[in-house]
């Protein structure tokens, strides 16, 4: 069976993803998302592993949470070995897209439907690597060439 892992920031882009946990069960899955009180009471219902959460308005702080998260990312693409990353963002998700893409993963992106007349800096980063890239309104996808949209698929 196919190895994807669905990744993305918890809160909105999490919500996000979770609209697609149909795909789940056509998939051996992991869902990758920051560890918060609310996303580790998921375990008992997803194949789950976690980030470190990202924000912080201590500078020091925030380049220590991005690095540990970079080797978290390593760490649970070498031990999972995916074929597939599919992410909605945001930080943390293009952290393991850009890894697992050198790792030599396909890399599916759905921009957020919150993006209606451009790409998120995440969006902006992964576009240019993602072997799909997925939007929500039509009309980004005349900014963005490589950008496709199939409708709301979130």
């Amino acid at each position: 069976m196919k190895k994807v892992i669905f990744v993305a920031s918890s809160g909105g882009h999490l919500t996000e993803i979770l609209r697609l946990k149909e795909l789940f069960k056509d998939y051996n899955y992991l869902l990758v998302t920051e560890k918060t009180d609310v996303t580790e009471k998921m375990v008992n219902d997803y194949n789950m592993d976690f980030l470190v959460y990202g924000p912080s308005t201590n500078k020091i702080d925030y380049i220590i949470r991005i690095l540990k998260n970079i080797f978290l990312s390593i760490k649970i693409i070498m031990k999972f070995k995916p074929q597939t990353i599919i992410s909605t963002g945001a930080q943390v998700g293009g952290i393991m897209c850009l890894f697992g893409k050198i790792f030599g993963c396909k890399i599916i992106y759905i921009e957020s439907l919150a993006r209606v007349k451009e790409l998120s800096s995440t969006g902006n980063r992964v576009y240019k690597f993602a072997d799909k890239f997925y939007v929500q309104w039509e009309s980004l996808t005349k900014k963005y060439k490589k950008a496709e949209y199939l409708g709301r698929l979130i």
